[in-house]
């Protein structure tokens, strides 16, 4: 058979368009960086960033994004297997309910946060830990939002690797769980290392929760983001600007990690 008349035409008018609207969003992004970097050059950028408090914000922001990060681990891997591995009734439901802070607007789950440390069972437990306007109260306004993240990478992975390789661990004497710790979790590393990213990638940007919740108070509450916030508020804008440009400068990085352990599962698939 004659496979030319198969052959895929040009269509040029076709691709121009497609370039056309990608480069319309590429020079919206790449337009306000470069806005942005003229707005604060670096004796400014330097300048602001030497401030107590935005290092205060700074050295919080690294300690609690990575706290949330972990945190969203040790639920996002157990929960991701099990929404991958079993089937049992209302897992739909589970599966819809582990979005919902996903698609929630950002204040809405910092005034649920802080209702819910209005009951009875919050104030209970802020006997013992006290999470209102305190340095937990961040760590948990991030984790709230971050871990739905990490369950959706984890389940992902999960569902791209075969199972096949723990049910033969299984025949060969391994109970369930270990074959889970010894053949199934360490598979599924790279989309380890992604949830993870991405969780702590999320957690730094998280604004409303937190300042619903934990507050924007200088060297107490005050991370990165709120850090902007303040900082407009009092006219500072130079100081915003550099705060966000070291933001984006993070968040290049991340992404280039994502980019890097995320693809899309192939190099990790045992199948």
């Amino acid at each position: 058979m004659d496979q030319s008349n198969y052959r895929v035409r040009p269509g040029w008018p076709f691709w121009v368009l497609i370039i056309l609207i990608a480069g319309f969003y590429t020079f919206l992004i790449v337009g306000m960086l470069v806005a942005d970097m003229q707005y604060a050059p670096p004796s400014t950028l330097w300048g602001a960033l030497a401030k107590p408090e935005i290092q205060y914000a700074t050295k919080l922001s690294l300690f609690s994004c990575t706290a949330a990060a972990l945190l969203s681990l040790l639920v996002a891997i157990p929960t991701g297997y099990l929404l991958a591995r079993t089937d049992f009734p209302g897992r739909r439901l589970l599966d819809a309910v582990l979005d919902i802070p996903i698609v929630l607007p950002p204040l809405v789950i910092g005034i649920s946060l802080l209702i819910l440390f209005q009951t009875s069972i919050g104030q209970f437990v802020e006997k013992y830990v006290t999470f209102t306007y305190t340095v937990a109260g961040v760590v948990l306004a991030q984790f709230t939002v971050a871990c739905a993240f990490a369950v959706r990478t984890m389940r992902s992975t999960f569902d791209q690797l075969s199972f096949r390789p723990e049910a033969v661990a299984m025949t060969l004497g391994c109970n369930r769980g270990q074959a889970f710790l010894y053949v199934g979790l360490p598979a599924a590393w790279r989309g380890v290392i992604t949830a993870f990213t991405l969780a702590w990638a999320r957690s730094l940007g998280e604004f409303g929760p937190i300042l619903v919740f934990a507050g924007a108070t200088r060297f107490k509450t005050e991370v990165l983001p709120t850090t902007v916030f303040l900082e407009l508020s009092v006219g500072e804008l130079n100081a915003a600007v550099a705060v966000s440009l070291l933001m984006v400068a993070i968040a290049l990085l991340v992404l280039v990690v994502i980019r890097f352990f995320g693809d899309s599962g192939r190099a990790y698939d045992l199948r």
